[in-house]
């Protein structure tokens, strides 16, 4: 039976142009994003405009040129970047405010995540390239190397404060877990996903309901929900991470699951077979 918060109907790939996943407006499992999978042939290109919110573009693949100008300001900032894997390359992602519009330009063909959220304050854009993204290897040394994977913050409070929005990546290894020991937190949360292989696929925890995660699939991750995730051996398991902080309490970290700290020692490995 599928959980409606899951969202897997584009297990076929996304279309030309724009493809909206979720929405802030969205009545079932809010998680007061706008999320969606732009996708541009050679040559042809898109434009973000100004309204209400900040917005995010992440470089999936492809080859594009950036032009982006604030309303207030008299000349456009330009840049071109290039991104030819998402497990093996950190991220590139121009992040804006409400007043930017940003122009997007394909040189070859293209995909990209555009991610928004509600935010009235002003502030500077900021292309982050593959050195200003730093890559984690979290969970080595933990549970018999069972959730040792790649993370990749791209901005919290702590480098863009003035943002509504967290985001970052995770690049899961085969066969092993990520958000794990189980771990929760009371914003609501994005992950997207792409596999090593077209047939690779996981499984996610929302709450106390698993998902068969697949290509392209999205999900909806309330506050409060534990969300471990695992991937199956042989495939890695890529996720765009998008949290939308909520006023009076922004996200500022994740509580793990009380039964499961004892995870974090090292020297609790946990059972090992004697074979």
């Amino acid at each position: 039976m599928k959980h409606p918060a899951h969202l897997n109907s584009h297990r076929e790939g996304f279309g030309p142009g724009i493809t909206w996943i979720s929405k802030d407006t969205d009545l079932e499992f809010p998680t007061f994003l706008d999320f969606a999978v732009i996708r541009l042939r050679a040559g042809e290109a898109y434009t973000v405009a100004t309204h209400e919110k900040e917005k995010a573009l992440v470089l999936m693949s492809g080859l594009v040129d950036l032009r982006w100008r604030k309303t207030t300001d008299t000349q456009s900032e330009k840049a071109t970047i290039e991104r030819r894997s998402l497990f093996d390359e950190r991220p590139k992602c121009f992040h804006g405010d409400h007043l930017t519009t940003v122009f997007v330009q394909a040189r070859q063909d293209a995909e990209l995540c555009l991610i928004q959220a509600k935010n009235s304050r002003e502030f500077v854009s900021k292309l982050f390239q593959t050195d200003d993204v730093q890559s984690e290897l979290r969970g080595a040394g933990l549970a018999q190397g069972a959730t040792v994977r790649d993370v990749r913050l791209i901005f919290d409070k702590n480098n863009r404060p003035e943002s509504e929005m967290v985001l970052g990546e995770v690049v899961n290894f085969p066969g092993r877990w990520s958000s794990y020991p189980p771990h929760h937190h009371d914003q609501p949360e994005l992950y997207h996903y792409r596999f090593t292989e077209p047939q690779g696929f996981g499984h996610a925890e929302l709450g106390d309901a698993v998902v068969k995660v697949k290509q392209f699939d999205t999900v909806k991750i309330m506050g409060g929900w534990d969300h471990a995730q695992v991937s199956a051996p042989g495939y890695g398991m890529y996720y765009l991470w998008a949290v939308k902080h909520l006023s009076e309490k922004p996200y500022l970290g994740f509580q793990f699951s009380d039964d499961h700290t004892w995870l974090l020692d090292p020297k609790k490995q946990g059972w090992e077979p004697q074979l």
